[in-house]
């Protein structure tokens, strides 16, 4: 009878373990896809935003560092509001203190400068090219994830994610000689800018992950110290490049310019936060595919609403990129659910051993 009951609680504990793990995994799921679907939302409508701001009929402003830089310092503000808020009503929302420190602010320095570059080059990018073609232009992000992965994390790559790459890097070039057939041409210059923006990118991501511990996995901490760097940093590029194109700007001082300004403001705000989480929840590499997979979704909504007529293989070129993704998304869900049997199995082991050695 004894054995029987031992059998029995065995049995139940076997099924209690496999029962915790798929809905441990089911959660793990739901999370990555909110994350990524708020990341989406934010994203989009911030490029759709800055273009308007950089490349519209209506206002046409050359100073894509400066409308970056104004970001950054709403941003800070918020962060400073949101901080009071937290100290006087605590039980309405938590937000880390901002009194600054300059220990912190040192920490966040190498994420900084690489944030600095990322939008500058995406600002630079998107004042150059279409928003359309802006998704080739920067479709090269995973290409650069791995590569730095590789050299900065010792991580290494399958054959199968790497065989993606080459879908990637396929689609990339066919959507390159694409854009010069087209009637717009192919700007070089904007092209560049979006190789140098995607590499900002996926290195921005790799420092994310590697700073967030220093911040107390904070993202709001982080997100702060990082804009409050980018906002010192700016200042002598515009001053430097953008000083007489700001003073002898129309609307300066037109009240839906500025708005549209605060607007844009709020969304980088937001896309502090949501970057850093769609990281802390997945992976760099998985930030950069989900990227690139926004980029596509852009391009079509640009597409339709720009009312743009584009060839046959420059839509296959946009479908290699996203197809190159997919398929990689795929082989990383698939080493994650790898890693969380083994990391199952391995606390199941231990438990074992520990009640063995109790009996």
């Amino acid at each position: 009878m004894q054995k029987e009951g031992g059998h029995k609680s065995e049995e139940m504990g076997s099924k209690y373990v496999v029962s915790e793990k798929k809905e441990t995994l089911l959660v793990k799921y739901m999370r990555v896809v909110g994350a990524v679907a708020l990341y989406w939302s934010v994203s989009i409508s911030m490029v759709f935003i800055n273009k308007y701001l950089l490349k519209s009929d209506q206002l046409k402003l050359n100073a894509p560092m400066f409308v970056t830089w104004f970001q950054c310092v709403v941003t800070v503000l918020l962060c400073v509001i949101c901080s009071h808020v937290s100290a006087s009503m605590p039980n309405l929302m938590t937000f880390p203190s901002t009194k600054f420190d300059a220990k912190l602010s040192r920490e966040a320095l190498p994420l900084s400068v690489v944030f600095v570059l990322m939008i500058s080059f995406n600002n630079l990018c998107l004042g150059e090219v279409g928003v359309a073609f802006y998704t080739i232009a920067r479709s090269l992000v995973t290409i650069f994830s791995l590569i730095f992965t590789y050299f900065i994390l010792g991580k290494k790559t399958t054959l199968p994610a790497l065989f993606c790459c080459g879908i990637i890097l396929g689609g990339f070039f066919l959507g390159v000689n694409q854009q010069g057939a087209s009637l717009g041409g192919l700007s070089i210059k904007g092209t560049l800018y979006g190789v140098f923006s995607s590499a900002m990118v996926a290195l921005n991501a790799i420092y994310i992950k590697k700073v967030l511990p220093s911040m107390d996995n904070n993202i709001w901490k982080l997100t702060y110290y990082n804009n409050v760097n980018a906002c010192a940093m700016f200042i002598p590029f515009i001053l430097l490049s953008e000083i007489s194109e700001i003073v002898s700007f129309p609307y300066l001082f037109n009240l839906h310019f500025w708005s549209l300004m605060c607007v844009a403001g709020f969304f980088g705000f937001i896309m502090g936060y949501v970057v850093g989480f769609e990281i802390k929840v997945t992976t760099p590499v998985t930030h950069t595919v989900s990227g690139v997979a926004k980029a596509c979704l852009q391009t079509v909504i640009a597409v339709l609403y720009l009312h743009e007529t584009k060839s046959a293989l420059w839509w296959f070129s946009n479908i290699m990129v996203l197809f190159g993704t997919g398929c990689y998304s795929v082989v990383k869900s698939m080493d994650m659910k790898r890693e969380h049997t083994a990391t199952v199995v391995k606390q199941t082991d231990e438990n074992d051993k520990w009640l063995v050695q109790r009996r």
